[in-house]
Protein backbone atom coordinates (compact mmCIF):
# COMPACT_ATOMS: atom_id res chain seq x y z
CA UNK A 1 0.00 0.00 0.00
CA UNK A 2 2.66 2.73 1.36
CA UNK A 3 4.44 1.63 -2.45
CA UNK A 4 1.76 2.54 -4.72
CA UNK A 5 0.78 5.06 -2.74
CA UNK A 6 4.03 6.23 -3.23
CA UNK A 7 4.37 5.80 -6.63
CA UNK A 8 0.97 8.00 -7.64
CA UNK A 9 2.04 10.72 -5.33
CA UNK A 10 -0.77 10.04 -2.36
CA UNK A 11 0.16 10.90 1.01
CA UNK A 12 -1.05 8.30 3.71
CA UNK A 13 -1.74 9.47 7.18
CA UNK A 14 -1.52 7.05 10.54
CA UNK A 15 -2.94 7.48 13.62
CA UNK A 16 -3.04 5.21 16.81
CA UNK A 17 -6.82 5.76 17.10
CA UNK A 18 -9.29 3.22 16.71
CA UNK A 19 -11.74 3.90 13.42
CA UNK A 20 -14.71 5.08 15.29
CA UNK A 21 -13.03 7.80 17.11
CA UNK A 22 -10.96 8.84 14.32
CA UNK A 23 -14.06 9.30 11.98
CA UNK A 24 -15.79 11.38 14.76
CA UNK A 25 -12.77 13.77 15.29
CA UNK A 26 -12.60 14.35 11.68
CA UNK A 27 -16.16 14.63 10.85
CA UNK A 28 -16.22 17.50 13.90
CA UNK A 29 -13.19 18.55 11.94
CA UNK A 30 -14.31 19.15 8.69
CA UNK A 31 -17.67 20.28 9.99
CA UNK A 32 -15.93 23.01 11.55
CA UNK A 33 -13.43 24.19 8.65
CA UNK A 34 -16.23 23.68 5.97
CA UNK A 35 -19.20 25.66 8.14
CA UNK A 36 -20.95 28.31 5.96
CA UNK A 37 -19.04 31.79 7.65
CA UNK A 38 -19.75 35.74 7.20
CA UNK A 39 -18.01 38.77 8.63
CA UNK A 40 -20.56 41.56 10.01
CA UNK A 41 -19.89 44.84 11.45
CA UNK A 42 -20.69 44.64 15.05
CA UNK A 43 -19.49 43.37 18.43
CA UNK A 44 -20.20 40.20 20.05
CA UNK A 45 -20.91 40.22 24.08
CA UNK A 46 -21.62 37.61 26.66
CA UNK A 47 -24.03 39.12 28.90
CA UNK A 48 -25.89 36.89 31.79
CA UNK A 49 -25.40 33.64 29.73
CA UNK A 50 -26.51 35.33 26.94
CA UNK A 51 -24.66 36.07 23.40
CA UNK A 52 -25.55 39.01 21.81
CA UNK A 53 -24.75 40.25 18.31
CA UNK A 54 -24.77 44.03 18.44
CA UNK A 55 -25.28 45.52 15.31
CA UNK A 56 -26.15 49.18 14.29
CA UNK A 57 -24.50 51.94 11.57
CA UNK A 58 -20.82 53.26 12.34
CA UNK A 59 -20.42 55.24 14.71
CA UNK A 60 -23.57 54.85 16.76
CA UNK A 61 -21.88 53.53 19.49
CA UNK A 62 -21.73 49.37 19.22
CA UNK A 63 -17.78 49.71 20.76
CA UNK A 64 -18.78 52.15 23.27
CA UNK A 65 -21.81 49.83 24.37
CA UNK A 66 -19.24 46.67 24.17
CA UNK A 67 -16.73 48.00 26.48
CA UNK A 68 -19.38 49.65 28.83
CA UNK A 69 -20.39 45.98 29.42
CA UNK A 70 -17.30 44.43 30.12
CA UNK A 71 -17.13 47.21 32.79
CA UNK A 72 -19.94 45.97 34.65
CA UNK A 73 -18.73 42.48 34.49
CA UNK A 74 -20.05 41.33 31.10
CA UNK A 75 -17.61 39.54 28.54
CA UNK A 76 -16.33 40.55 25.02
CA UNK A 77 -16.20 38.36 22.38
CA UNK A 78 -15.83 40.32 19.44
CA UNK A 79 -15.62 44.00 18.38
CA UNK A 80 -15.99 45.79 14.75
CA UNK A 81 -15.68 43.02 12.83
CA UNK A 82 -17.22 39.37 13.86
CA UNK A 83 -16.74 36.33 12.27
CA UNK A 84 -20.10 34.54 12.62
CA UNK A 85 -19.84 30.18 11.29
CA UNK A 86 -23.51 28.15 11.13
CA UNK A 87 -21.77 25.02 12.98
CA UNK A 88 -25.28 23.44 12.91
CA UNK A 89 -28.44 23.84 10.84
CA UNK A 90 -29.78 25.98 14.37
CA UNK A 91 -26.37 27.09 15.72
CA UNK A 92 -24.15 30.20 14.71
CA UNK A 93 -21.06 30.85 16.85
CA UNK A 94 -19.28 34.30 16.69
CA UNK A 95 -15.25 34.96 16.93
CA UNK A 96 -13.39 37.69 18.42
CA UNK A 97 -11.62 40.81 16.70
CA UNK A 98 -9.47 43.13 18.18
CA UNK A 99 -11.22 46.21 20.39
CA UNK A 100 -11.13 49.64 18.71
CA UNK A 101 -12.68 52.33 20.54
CA UNK A 102 -13.07 55.75 18.55
CA UNK A 103 -11.26 58.12 20.31
CA UNK A 104 -9.10 55.84 22.25
CA UNK A 105 -7.59 53.32 19.22
CA UNK A 106 -6.52 50.10 19.82
CA UNK A 107 -7.40 48.53 23.29
CA UNK A 108 -6.00 45.16 25.59
CA UNK A 109 -9.43 44.40 27.03
CA UNK A 110 -8.11 41.38 28.98
CA UNK A 111 -4.90 43.41 30.01
CA UNK A 112 -7.31 46.06 31.15
CA UNK A 113 -10.36 44.04 32.65
CA UNK A 114 -8.74 40.75 33.64
CA UNK A 115 -8.86 37.41 31.13
CA UNK A 116 -12.31 36.81 32.43
CA UNK A 117 -13.51 39.63 30.92
CA UNK A 118 -12.45 37.89 27.19
CA UNK A 119 -13.89 35.26 25.23
CA UNK A 120 -12.57 33.25 22.06
CA UNK A 121 -15.58 31.92 20.68
CA UNK A 122 -19.53 32.31 21.21
CA UNK A 123 -22.82 31.08 20.36
CA UNK A 124 -25.77 33.63 19.22
CA UNK A 125 -28.80 33.99 20.94
CA UNK A 126 -30.06 37.31 20.40
CA UNK A 127 -29.31 40.26 17.91
CA UNK A 128 -29.68 43.78 19.45
CA UNK A 129 -29.21 46.67 16.93
CA UNK A 130 -28.99 50.26 17.98
CA UNK A 131 -31.42 52.54 15.82
CA UNK A 132 -31.23 56.50 15.79
CA UNK A 133 -34.04 57.35 17.77
CA UNK A 134 -37.65 58.01 16.13
CA UNK A 135 -40.92 58.79 17.52
CA UNK A 136 -42.86 55.80 16.30
CA UNK A 137 -39.85 53.06 18.19
CA UNK A 138 -41.07 50.08 19.79
CA UNK A 139 -40.51 51.53 23.36
CA UNK A 140 -41.47 48.03 25.04
CA UNK A 141 -40.39 44.88 22.45
CA UNK A 142 -43.89 43.94 22.19
CA UNK A 143 -43.21 43.36 18.17
CA UNK A 144 -41.50 39.54 18.48
CA UNK A 145 -39.03 40.32 15.26
CA UNK A 146 -36.33 37.67 13.92
CA UNK A 147 -32.93 38.75 11.97
CA UNK A 148 -32.05 36.05 9.46
CA UNK A 149 -28.55 35.14 9.25
CA UNK A 150 -26.82 32.18 7.29
CA UNK A 151 -30.52 31.07 7.15
CA UNK A 152 -30.62 31.00 10.93
CA UNK A 153 -33.58 33.15 12.37
CA UNK A 154 -32.33 34.99 15.67
CA UNK A 155 -34.53 36.90 18.09
CA UNK A 156 -33.41 40.63 17.32
CA UNK A 157 -34.70 44.07 20.13
CA UNK A 158 -33.74 47.17 18.18
CA UNK A 159 -33.10 49.89 20.74
CA UNK A 160 -33.11 53.46 19.78
CA UNK A 161 -30.06 55.72 20.96
CA UNK A 162 -30.11 59.12 22.49
CA UNK A 163 -27.54 60.83 24.63
CA UNK A 164 -27.88 60.35 28.65
CA UNK A 165 -29.31 57.27 27.72
CA UNK A 166 -27.82 53.95 29.41
CA UNK A 167 -27.77 51.61 26.34
CA UNK A 168 -25.75 49.08 28.38
CA UNK A 169 -27.98 49.13 30.78
CA UNK A 170 -30.85 48.55 28.14
CA UNK A 171 -28.96 45.70 26.60
CA UNK A 172 -28.73 43.86 29.96
CA UNK A 173 -32.67 44.22 30.50
CA UNK A 174 -33.01 42.65 26.87
CA UNK A 175 -30.53 40.06 28.26
CA UNK A 176 -32.69 39.10 31.28
CA UNK A 177 -36.02 39.59 29.33
CA UNK A 178 -34.70 36.65 26.86
CA UNK A 179 -33.72 34.67 29.62
CA UNK A 180 -37.28 35.05 30.95
CA UNK A 181 -38.92 34.67 27.43
CA UNK A 182 -37.08 31.15 27.29
CA UNK A 183 -38.65 29.67 30.37
CA UNK A 184 -42.56 30.92 28.67
CA UNK A 185 -42.47 34.54 29.98
CA UNK A 186 -43.30 37.75 28.22
CA UNK A 187 -42.04 40.28 30.67
CA UNK A 188 -43.34 43.49 28.06
CA UNK A 189 -46.91 41.60 27.66
CA UNK A 190 -47.10 41.03 31.70
CA UNK A 191 -46.65 44.93 31.73
CA UNK A 192 -48.75 46.07 29.80
CA UNK A 193 -51.67 43.95 31.05
CA UNK A 194 -51.01 45.60 34.53
CA UNK A 195 -51.39 49.25 32.87
CA UNK A 196 -54.58 48.09 30.79
CA UNK A 197 -55.77 46.26 33.96
CA UNK A 198 -55.40 49.07 36.33
CA UNK A 199 -56.47 51.59 33.51
CA UNK A 200 -59.77 50.00 33.89
CA UNK A 201 -60.50 50.00 37.19
CA UNK A 202 -59.90 46.11 37.96
CA UNK A 203 -57.51 43.40 39.92
CA UNK A 204 -54.27 43.76 38.78
CA UNK A 205 -53.04 40.34 36.91
CA UNK A 206 -50.72 38.25 38.97
CA UNK A 207 -47.64 37.55 37.83
CA UNK A 208 -46.62 34.29 36.02
CA UNK A 209 -43.41 32.50 36.47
Amino acid sequence: LLAAAEARGIPVLTTPLESTALIKLLSAFLEERLAPETTLHGDLVEVQGVGILILGRSGIGKSESALDLVSHGHRLVADDAVLVRRISPTVLRGRAAALEIRGLGVIDVEALFGTLATLDERQLDLVVELTDWSDDADRLGLVDTMYTLLEVSLPLVRIPVVPGRSIAMLIEAAARDRQLRDRGRHSAAEFVARIDQAARGGPRPRRTG
